[in-house]
């Protein structure tokens, strides 16, 4: 497996999805990020505990820990954000914070702390998610760094301090073309063609000249495309890097763009949710409606016969990496992040709806605990389903070993 140079198109498939059990026998947490579809057989359980029906908003579908965090709007600004809308859908927001909350419980125990600390980051998540809906606080994009817990505080300094030579170092190795080898796959002639045209495409081009420092009528050029093997949940679809420069001469500003395929959501959507049919158009339109700061740098296009949606990556967005969490400060990244997610629900329902769902999301509260009681009985069963769940994959991949390859 470790002769990456020559993998054929006609043979990712299957050593994309060595890679995606390799990956999620890794850990539980990686389990958990790479099994979305476990969390939605999960929902369609007539035996799970019985939820709330919130009002029908654009949610993120997919609301783990690792799927939030540091994002740069066209003009430099950074907030926390949601950042990934695979699975995003018109639906019931309380999925969100279960799944958000099924997130932390791990975190909590890969981190080795008591029972009684998960139960308080439920409650803490809960009280974060209602301050969301506040006057002052559901319009609000970004936080003051000192505001935040300090294990998200110290991403949120790593991310201002990033430029573009630190973006071309991670992502390509600070190459001046893309380095194929274990991350990065040739592309065949047809896909490469199809790239060129794809950048030519004026809804795209425009993605390219319309940020930062670059004017509209900035001269592109495709520099490099490979075939990008990344991500755990992705892993098997159609994802591209495509390096590009716009401008000429001194003036020229190279860029890394990410083209990945949008596929069906298993997420489960309202029944009278008018949604984009075409999926990158539903991918992108979810975005912009939860993440004020990464929606309007998506487009939605087609190539190779596929919905995808393309973004510019930049040097400050960044994936938040919570493996472990000390007791002193899981409360307060619970509260914080329950709160970034709450205002992308909020700033969708107007006041009226938004009093009758925070008076929802106490049904059946419990006098013992601050969460109510179907958020915590449904982390506490989904705890329970995905670690079994994760030892019957290790179980049936026994022979795979070094998860990080």
């Amino acid at each position: 497996m470790g002769n990456y140079d020559n993998i054929k198109s006609h043979d990712r498939m299957s050593f994309l999805m060595a890679q995606r059990n390799r990956k999620m026998a890794s850990s539980v947490q990686a389990y958990v990020r790479g099994s979305t579809k476990k969390f939605y057989e999960w929902l369609q359980d007539s035996d799970r505990p019985e939820l709330p029906e919130g009002p029908p908003v654009w949610i993120c579908g997919d609301c783990h820990v690792g799927n939030l965090g540091p994002v740069s709007d066209v003009d430099g600004s950074i907030a926390i954000e949601v950042r990934d809308f695979d699975q995003t859908v018109i639906g019931n927001p309380a999925h969100d914070l279960i799944r958000l909350g099924l997130s932390l419980a791990m975190a909590a125990r890969n981190s080795v702390l008591p029972g009684n600390v998960t139960a308080r980051m439920l409650e803490s998540l809960v009280t974060g998610y209602e301050k969301a809906f506040a006057v002052e606080a559901r319009h609000e994009t970004t936080d003051h760094i000192n505001d935040m817990p300090k294990i998200i505080r110290m991403e949120m300094h790593r991310a201002l301090g990033q430029s573009w030579k630190h973006l071309a170092d991670k992502r390509i190795g600070g190459k001046s073309l893309i380095p194929i080898g274990k991350r990065f796959w040739t592309l065949t002639a047809n896909e490469h063609a199809a790239v060129v045209g794809l950048f030519a495409e004026e809804n795209v081009r425009n993605l390219t000249t319309s940020l930062r420092e670059r004017t509209d009528n900035a001269e592109t050029r495709v520099i490099d495309a490979a075939y990008w093997r990344k991500g755990c949940s992705s892993l098997g679809r159609l994802r591209l890097a495509v390096l590009m420069a716009a401008g000429h001469g001194k003036n020229e500003r190279h860029c890394l763009i990410d083209v990945k395929e949008a596929t069906e959501a298993a997420a489960p959507s309202h029944k009278a949710a008018e949604m984009p049919s075409d999926h990158a158009e539903r991918v992108v339109s979810g975005a912009r409606q939860m993440s004020p700061f990464l929606g309007p740098r998506m487009v939605a296009e087609h190539i190779l016969g596929k919905a995808v949606f393309v973004r510019e990556l930049f040097p400050q967005d960044l994936k938040l990496e919570i493996e472990t969490l000390r007791r002193k400060e899981a409360m307060n990244v619970a509260e914080y992040l329950a709160h970034v997610v709450g205002r992308g629900h909020a700033r969708q329902m107007p006041p009226g709806t938004s009093r009758h769902w925070l008076a929802e999301l106490h049904r059946n509260h419990s006098k013992s605990l601050d969460a109510p009681s179907w958020l915590w009985n449904s982390v506490v069963d989904l705890v329970g389903v995905h670690e079994a769940a994760y030892l019957n994959h290790c179980r049936r991949y026994p022979n795979i070993d070094n998860p990080s390859a």
